[in-house]
């Protein structure tokens, strides 16, 4: 790989600060896997994935995904996938603000308020992949 595609890279990992926070779950940044793949000679695609545990007695309804974008692109909105296993489960897109940054928040559970009766939408292991186009660093000569 070339001197310039490693620092880019080792850029992203450490700029894109990615947290997935489903309320009272677990998921290591630790854990990131970073790839990036050509989309023409301006464009990269930048693919994190990350795991997120999402405990049997977890309490509040809300968690969250949410990161900055370095160098993202405007028009080109975050993808972001859930998986249970090789399943997939959950997909969405979300767009980038100004600064870079991007949050998608998502029910985890649901309370119905006239019967108590509580409806687990997210539980246990998943895999999290997040789509961003970047701009492509890598001077053309």
């Amino acid at each position: 790989m070339k001197k310039s595609n490693s620092l880019l890279i080792a850029s992203i990992i450490i700029l894109l600060g990615v947290v997935v926070i489903p309320v009272e779950t677990s998921a290591d940044s630790n854990e990131n896997s970073v790839s990036m793949s050509s989309i023409n000679e301006k464009l990269n695609l930048v693919k994190i994935t990350t795991s997120m545990n999402i405990p049997e007695d977890n309490k509040l309804p809300w968690g969250t995904v949410k990161g900055a974008a370095s160098d993202h692109v405007e028009r080109y909105p975050i993808i972001i996938q859930f998986y249970k296993g090789d399943e997939p489960v959950h997909f969405a897109q979300v767009d980038v603000e100004e600064d870079g940054s991007y949050e998608y928040k998502f029910r985890v559970r649901n309370v119905d308020n006239n019967t108590g009766e509580i409806t687990k939408i997210f539980e246990g292991q998943y895999t999290v992949k997040i789509f961003k186009v970047v701009n492509n660093q890598e001077k053309i000569i």
